[in-house]
């Protein structure tokens, strides 16, 4: 039975307009990945529930902004609303109290880092990292990730010396969105530049291409998957862009089928590091079809899956595990996903790396 067959079995893809070309592609793509498990990462930057997935503790792994929600670029896809549901930790003192509260009272994993971005797309941690240091030093077990933005060779060994374990940052490869987009003045190869600083060091350096980056079309994202090929990186997080958070009329949705072969394409260009699918992809069942093409594409993971995920994941035979943490982090506390249960899955707590 073909998998285009196996999916007409998936209740919440009933009514998807699937690219059977496509999927008949990934099928053939599949044996270079036989067996390779997909990790549904489940962190709570935001509220989530799937019928599919067990919850988590509500402050498992919280993401904390130092500029609260301010941004000065304010690129036109995010308007700085991704910061909105992270919670806002000015001073380095806030940031630490607040840790240190979740730690007593709360099963913390670990924290992501963020904020927004200066002018030059840059984010000042300096004045944070002796926290970090004293935090790690303290709670060893603490995985601490931060979103990085541009920075020189200075920055990033000072990221590492404060006891960071994985730092993540978007790679753009088109000039034209650069300065169009997230109205900056600065070329592609500075975006090279700060990966290459950061895989100097000892992190997990973890890059993020946002597909439809360019108003909803596809432009410079083969050529941010050339820059990231060319680096030691620890995994690549793919998200899609997402219109709604930008002012009307200005994105179009990017298709899914274009969106599955930018999956497929980083699959084969970066076989063996993970290739994950981020928190952010438009919703409905654009956000299904997405995440069935993420399955099938052989991606290593999904953050926040969409209903019947996992389900498509059963069909084509992956295994499946589930991850209280940003996808671009691994806790070591796993959920896995038994395929054995038709109403859901029974889950049961492992230790792995």
């Amino acid at each position: 039975m073909s998998w285009l067959e196996r999916l007409a079995a998936v209740e919440d893809l009933e009514e998807a307009a699937l690219d059977a070309a496509l999927v008949a592609e990934f099928e053939r793509s599949a044996a270079r990945g036989a067996g390779r498990a997909i990790r549904f990462s489940t962190p709570t930057f935001k509220s989530y529930s799937s019928c599919e997935m067990a919850g988590c503790g509500k402050q498992s792994f919280p993401a904390f902004s130092i500029t609260a929600g301010g941004c000065a670029l304010m690129c036109d896809h995010c308007r700085a609303k991704i910061l909105e549901p992270m919670i806002p930790a000015v001073t380095p003192a806030r940031l630490e109290h607040k840790v240190r509260e979740l730690i007593e009272t709360r099963e913390l994993g670990g924290f992501l880092l963020s904020g927004g971005s200066t002018r030059r797309n840059e984010i000042r941690y300096e004045r944070y990292l002796p926290v970090v240091e004293r935090l790690k030093r303290e709670f060893p077990r603490l995985k601490i990730a931060v979103h990085s933005a541009l920075l020189d060779a200075a920055r990033a060994r000072a990221l590492e010396a404060a006891g960071i374990d994985t730092v993540m940052m978007d790679v753009i490869g088109a000039e034209e969105t650069i300065r169009e987009v997230y109205h900056l003045e600065r070329p592609v190869a500075d975006f090279e530049a700060s990966l290459a600083a950061l895989c100097a060091t000892g992190m997990e350096v973890v890059p993020h291409i946002v597909i439809g980056l360019h108003y909803g079309r596809i432009l410079g994202e083969r050529a941010a998957l050339d820059i990231v090929s060319r680096h030691a990186v620890h995994s690549l997080v793919l998200v899609v862009v997402m219109p709604f958070y930008a002012r009307a009329g200005t994105f179009a949705t990017p298709d899914t089928s274009e969106v599955g072969r930018i999956f497929l394409e980083a699959r084969r260009r970066i076989p063996q590091r993970q290739v994950l699918l981020g928190c952010a992809r438009p919703p409905g069942m654009h956000r299904r079809v997405t995440d069935a093409y993420a399955v099938m594409a052989g991606l290593d993971g999904i953050a926040f899956p969409a209903e019947g995920t996992l389900a498509v994941a059963r069909a084509i035979g992956r295994p499946a595990e589930q991850e209280h943490a940003c996808c671009s982090v691994r806790t070591g506390r796993t959920i896995t996903l038994h395929r054995g249960s038709p109403s859901g899955p029974v889950p049961r707590f492992v230790t792995g790396p």
